[in-house]
């Protein structure tokens, strides 16, 4: 499938305002602008296994489309979502457990690189992957 492959962050757009937002630290801020994420796909029908690697943690997810999982960000929050596949589009709508506030995330494939959209708060940043 399309998303299958690994993919290295290669730049980012308001990253740091969208991690404001969230509510993560200066510190862990800055540290996070340049974690080396590393994020590694396999999708098998409707159900996808998502390897997650960088400076500061390594972790594997496995969802199914339209199933809601618990799912923790790299600064600790806990959510609940669901992944969902629009068009050729990811779209994923996660919902923070401490403050029933929604995070809207995306991944899109446009061409050679996987494109993260994320939204919480009026906030949008980007990152853009690489294959590698």
């Amino acid at each position: 499938m399309a998303f299958d492959g690994t993919w290295k962050v290669d730049r980012s757009e308001n990253y740091e305002k969208f991690m404001e937002a969230l509510g993560v630290g200066m510190m862990k801020r800055k540290l996070g602008a340049h974690d080396n994420l590393k994020i590694t796909i396999q999708q098998n029908g409707d159900k996808f296994s998502v390897k997650e690697s960088s400076n500061f943690r390594n972790i594997e997810i496995e969802f199914t489309l339209g199933v809601s999982f618990d799912y923790s960000l790299a600064d600790g929050t806990e959510t609940t979502g669901v992944w969902n596949l629009e068009g050729n589009k990811l779209v994923g709508t996660f919902t923070r457990k401490d403050n029933g506030k929604v995070l809207q995330a995306t991944r899109e494939i446009m061409g050679d690189e996987l494109v993260q959209t994320y939204v919480y708060e009026g906030v949008e940043s980007k990152r853009f992957f690489k294959r590698g």
